[in-house]
């Protein structure tokens, strides 16, 4: 019995090592031609790249996991863009054919026009003379007659028959230009959208180096990060959720210091930073739709800037340095510091060193702490008059 559990236990670990292999191996499988018209494949292996690149983010959060999964990323948008190049290239045969056929149709209509001209002048050379007169010639006979009418008959004939051919192409002829100028109405889409595609290509290389350089590539490193920012994040939503330790300390103003920045690390922080949140009816806002438009130093790499649409004064003296904005950002997006959520607020400090916090608004504040990471994570909250608070981590007070 000990024999057999030994077996299926060694049988199961193969099994889940092997699998993302035989994956890597289904999708290096579809062979596609760049600048084919054959347009599955790319539609197939992209599909392919997406489950495997799925699975990996259902995984343990490793280094290992973070790596692969923006490598996945990598291959998806190359793939993507080979697809929209053989659209291009698609697209650009098709144009060429689409002229060729356009001027030999005007050659064509130029043809049908002159012959169609010619016509309409016999018939109104016809027409002035009596056309009784014509066919009842006195030195004419019988045969003549018949001829001559003949004559009229088959002219007339031919003449309706250039025209209709000439409406004909004339027809096919629009239609052809038409379909020319709408494929090239697509192909500078498609050019708009390979370089967007191309830009994003260039981004997830840039994140791809700047996170192996961060880590060093050593896992023990990035869980050690890792473990900060996930505690600090369930942290966040605990003091939202009313779990903090508060005390109320009175009425403050717009500007009035509040706190100061706590210099170097602390508890669930990695460096010197102000992490300001917004929350309303118990959800975190975007705070760059509250605060102002200033003068900002970016120190957000590999993000970079962003903008400001609101009129609130800003937490830090001499706004301001930005370390991480809201949402997801580098750090909640590549190295998926939150488990795989956005975050939360924005970090920032002042930019001359000056670490004093202000109240962004009037309120009420109240200063609390919470445990995170071994420690008490400090913070203090201004509750506005219209239902907005404000918080303010990692401070002294």
């Amino acid at each position: 019995m000990r024999k057999i559990y030994s077996f299926l236990l060694i049988l199961i670990f193969t099994l889940s090592i092997s699998v993302p292999e035989v994956f890597a191996i289904a999708c290096d499988e579809f062979q596609c031609q760049s600048g084919g018209e054959d347009l599955t494949c790319f539609e197939d292996k992209k599909k392919c790249l997406e489950d495997n690149l799925n699975q990996t983010q259902q995984q343990r959060v490793t280094l290992t996991n973070t790596i692969s999964i923006i490598n996945g990323k990598v291959q998806i948008q190359e793939i993507q863009i080979q697809q929209t190049e053989s659209e291009i290239s698609i697209l650009t045969a098709q144009i060429s054919d689409l002229t060729q056929r356009i001027g030999g149709l005007n050659l064509s209509l130029d043809r049908l026009t002159t012959l169609l001209v010619e016509r309409v002048q016999q018939e109104y050379k016809q027409h002035r003379v009596n056309p009784i007169l014509f066919l009842l010639d006195k030195n004419g006979s019988p045969s003549s007659f018949f001829s001559k009418l003949k004559y009229l008959q088959q002219a007339r004939e031919q003449t309706a028959v250039a025209m209709e051919r000439a409406e004909s192409q004339r027809l096919l002829y629009d239609e052809q230009k038409a379909s020319k100028e709408q494929k090239q109405e697509e192909i500078a889409i498609k050019q708009e959208k390979l370089e967007k595609e191309q830009n994003v290509l260039a981004k997830q290389r840039t994140e791809q180096q700047y996170l192996l350089t961060e880590t060093k590539n050593n896992e023990s490193v990035y869980q050690a990060a890792l473990a900060k920012t996930l505690a600090e994040i369930n942290a966040i939503q605990s003091i939202i959720a009313g779990k903090g330790s508060e005390s109320k300390v009175g009425d403050v103003a717009a500007g009035d210091v509040i706190a100061s920045i706590i210099s170097g690390s602390s508890v669930c922080s990695t460096g010197t930073h102000l992490h300001f949140e917004v929350v309303k009816d118990k959800v975190n806002r975007d705070p760059s739709a509250y605060l102002s438009s200033v003068d900002i130093a970016w120190s957000n790499s590999p993000d970079g800037s962003f903008g400001f649409g609101g009129g609130w004064d800003w937490p830090v003296f001499d706004a301001a340095r930005i370390t991480q904005g809201y949402g997801m950002t580098y750090y909640a997006r590549v190295r998926r510091a939150y488990g795989g959520a956005p975050h939360t607020g924005i970090d920032m400090v002042g930019k001359s060193g000056d670490y004093r916090v202000r109240a962004v608004q009037n309120g009420v504040l109240s200063r609390g702490s919470i445990a995170c990471g071994g420690g008490n994570l400090r913070y203090v909250k201004v509750e506005q008059a219209d239902g907005i608070s404000t918080y303010y981590l990692h401070v002294n007070y």
